[in-house]
């Protein structure tokens, strides 16, 4: 599955810190819970990442998809 493919499964997101000083991103769907732990300097470049995506989403025009940025892989 690509970023442009559509899908059909519904999942709840949870973001905030832990106890051990790491930002969780805690992904939630049928059969799946999912929690990925990053520091917070990664967790910053993240929400960067998310603006930037906002950003570039809010100016497409006629269906046209840029590429997007992949995200770092979470520590566990």
């Amino acid at each position: 599955m690509s970023i442009n493919s559509e899908s059909d499964i519904a999942a709840n997101l949870q973001i905030g810190p832990t106890d051990r000083g790491m930002v969780r991103i805690y992904v939630e769907a049928e059969n799946v819970d999912l929690p990925l732990d990053f520091d917070p300097d990664e967790a910053e470049e993240i929400a960067e990442e998310l603006l930037a995506a906002a950003e570039a989403a809010r100016g497409m025009k006629g269906g046209k998809d840029k590429p997007g940025k992949s995200v770092r892989k979470p520590r566990r």
